[in-house]
């Protein structure tokens, strides 16, 4: 057991990221901690897809002329984490957007305040 833990440390990794992630998103009652802990699942999410690509003496894809072959690497989850990082970072502008608007209108970020405000109306 402690040598798939040493050798698969970026599993661990990624795990500890997930419930970070999770525990914020559900513990907090502030609407900003659950943005920081939607990222941080996201980035374990990221770690995850990263660490399933690698393979031990890996080469780049790119064939030269004369061969050779070997493992390869495929570039494909690498595209992948590429484009969900730029959709994660509109994601959190988008959300980071809505709670100035409902701090701008109901004077709160928590979340269990602004149910009793919206309770009141």
């Amino acid at each position: 057991m402690i040598e798939l833990v040493t050798t698969r440390y970026a599993y661990l990794v990624v795990v500890v990221l997930l419930a970070i992630g999770v525990y914020t998103m559900i513990e907090s009652s502030n609407f900003v901690k659950k943005i920081i802990g939607l990222n941080i699942f996201q980035t374990g999410i990221f770690v995850f897809f990263i660490t399933g690509a690698y393979h031990v003496n890996g080469r780049s894809p790119v064939v030269e002329s004369g061969g050779g072959g070997g493992p390869f690497v495929s570039p494909l989850p690498h595209v992948l984490i590429l484009t969900a990082i730029v959709v994660g970072v509109s994601l959190t502008a988008v959300a980071l957007g809505l709670v100035v608007r409902i701090h701008e209108s109901y004077g709160t970020l928590n979340e269990d305040t602004l149910s009793e405000v919206l309770a009141d109306d």
